[in-house]
């Protein structure tokens, strides 16, 4: 099996990525990576507490490679620290990293271009496929998330703190894609058909920042 670097976000389409490549039985996913803005000791844009990644990691059965970023990094301080990530994933016999975006061209090319430079590749196992039928895929399959984080210039407050079921999907703006491909909300997944273990959580603070309502997830001791 050809070793991969699997590049997590926490939510729905990392999720239902991991979950076709793990059907394939192709590729050893060596690693989870992601991004902890350190100021926060959050993921990134997500604004999930570090500690529900970490448990999200452990019911997978995977290792997380954390990548530290502080909020006031600039892109090129970023591409630094992932660049110096990479590499010691590539001397360690890895070439491809996977992402789970569906569409976005400019956001697929700076990826394989970044990894080009080190001499690997990415690899895109839902790209392509209709957003619609994509979310609608994930509930069926089973899995489980709650949103994050909205844009409050497409979607209001009460889309915040949501499990992303078919209500949701039916009470979503015609403008506003399915998936939130488009940055108008993000998630995080607790439970699915890859999971181990159901990540316990409740919900916390709900902030508005930089025109961004933040939902905060509170993990549960059990």
């Amino acid at each position: 099996m050809e070793k991969v670097l699997f590049c997590w976000s926490g939510g729905k389409d990392s999720a239902i990525a991991l979950y076709e490549i793990l059907k394939i039985k192709r590729y050893k996913v060596v690693s989870l990576l992601t991004t902890i803005t350190e100021d926060y000791d959050r993921i990134s844009m997500h604004g999930v507490r570090r500690v529900l990644v970490e448990q999200q990691a452990k019911s997978l059965g995977l290792p997380i490679e954390e990548v530290f970023i502080s909020k006031a990094s600039s892109n090129e301080g970023y591409e630094s620290k992932m660049r110096e990530v990479l590499t010691r994933f590539k001397q360690g016999g890895v070439s491809l990293a996977i992402f789970g975006d569906v569409f976005l061209e400019g956001v697929r090319k700076y990826r394989e271009d970044n990894l080009l430079k080190l001499g690997m590749k990415g690899i895109f196992p839902i790209w392509g496929r209709d957003t619609a039928e994509l979310t609608g895929t994930f509930i069926d399959l089973g899995f489980q998330a709650v949103t994050t984080c909205v844009d409050s210039k497409v979607l209001d407050k009460r889309f915040l703190g949501r499990v992303i079921d078919k209500h949701f999907l039916d009470e979503l703006p015609p403008n506003v894609d399915p998936a939130g491909e488009n940055g108008e909300f993000h998630s995080f997944v607790f439970d699915g058909p890859i999971f181990g273990e159901r990540i316990a959580h409740t919900l916390g603070e709900q902030v508005l920042r930089d025109s961004f309502y933040f939902c905060d997830l509170v993990p549960v001791k059990i």
